[in-house]
């Protein structure tokens, strides 16, 4: 009876040298009130993103040029008849071309917030992957965003994104055929 006495004293005077601790059920860095919105504000949170872009571009070029020169000889031989001679050169030079182009992109992603910046903007990044008709269609999306701009519903319209890089490519036949050949861009550098 005494060894464990002794044990249960021994062990209590161990234990009352160690402090408590003590986890908090309130945690700061993700607590969220109840009356609180639903806006993404830390990273990791998941904000909505309309892609609305529309843009047109027109270039018009004309150039003429003209260039005419002229070289002629007379010579006279009094046993010999009159030799004459000349040599003209000319080149005329027209050309023009014009480019016009306009895209258009409405798309819907969310996106996560990857990094919260001193001011308290967020940037944000993501990509959605489609697959339409046998064809990869992928959109990436990186930018920043005020929390101000944010919506009550958690959407953002992408003309509000500073720092915007969307990115929409299209893998497959449609988007091959759409490219130019190899040997189409030799012959162009070639003036042909």
């Amino acid at each position: 009876m005494r060894s464990f006495g002794v044990c249960f004293w021994f062990g209590f005077l161990l234990l009352a040298g160690v402090p408590a601790m003590a986890e908090s059920l309130y945690q700061e860095n993700s607590y969220r009130p109840l009356a609180g919105d639903n806006k993404a504000f830390r990273v990791g949170d998941v904000v909505t993103v309309q892609v609305l872009e529309n843009s047109s571009a027109t270039t018009n070029a004309d150039t003429t040029t003209r260039r005419k020169n002229g070289i002629n000889a007379d010579l006279s031989l009094t046993r010999n008849p009159t030799i004459t001679g000349g040599i003209n050169i000319g080149g005329d030079f027209d050309g023009g071309g014009r480019t016009q182009r306009a895209s258009r992109l409405l798309a819907q992603l969310t996106v996560a917030v990857t990094e919260i910046l001193p001011n308290g903007d967020l940037r944000i990044a993501g990509e959605q992957a489609l697959l339409v008709n046998g064809e990869q269609q992928s959109v990436k999306l990186e930018g920043r965003v005020r929390p101000l701009d944010i919506s009550d519903g958690n959407v953002v319209v992408s003309s509000r994104l500073s720092e915007a890089k969307i990115t929409y490519v299209g893998e497959g036949d449609l988007s091959d055929r759409q490219r130019r050949s190899w040997w189409r861009g030799v012959v162009d550098w070639l003036g042909f």
